[in-house]
């Protein structure tokens, strides 16, 4: 990811995250390039077809803790989104091959992602390239 990719990261984060105003995503793309690590995301990796547009990326972070993991520093997939046309041809598969070695050149020996429950391409996505599914939580929170 470089600066001038700003706009196509900034339409993509919208497609997958819709329910965060344009706003916040772009205030969260501004923070990524003012603060580099460890701010979260701590890297972002993007898939580009032959003219160069992006049709891809991934959100990285290193988290002290993940559901089934065992260690302390685990790579984490907070964000992966390709684009619809481009689904189903190896953009996605290469991404996350791409982000497993990131988490390798940080030290880490696990890889971590979530998925919403009701979200059956994404689990089957995960489940595709070797993810093993470490159950479902409920999270609550409460206003104090």
């Amino acid at each position: 990811m470089d600066p001038g990719d700003r706009d196509d990261w900034l339409r993509m984060r919208c497609v997958l995250w819709p329910e965060g105003p344009e706003a916040e995503h772009w205030e969260e793309i501004e923070e990524f390039f003012a603060n580099p690590a460890p701010a979260r995301p701590a890297a972002v990796l993007v898939a580009e077809d032959a003219d160069g547009s992006l049709v891809g990326f991934v959100e990285l972070a290193i988290r002290p803790y993940a559901e089934g993991c065992l260690t302390d520093r685990v790579a984490y997939l907070e964000g992966w989104y390709v684009a619809e046309p481009r689904r189903g041809t190896g953009v996605g598969r290469a991404l996350v091959g791409a982000s497993e070695d990131w988490g390798r050149a940080q030290g880490c020996s696990e890889f971590a992602s979530d998925a919403d429950p009701d979200n059956g391409p994404s689990i089957s996505a995960h489940t595709a390239l070797g993810f093993t599914d470490a159950g479902m939580i409920r999270c609550f929170y409460k206003r104090l």
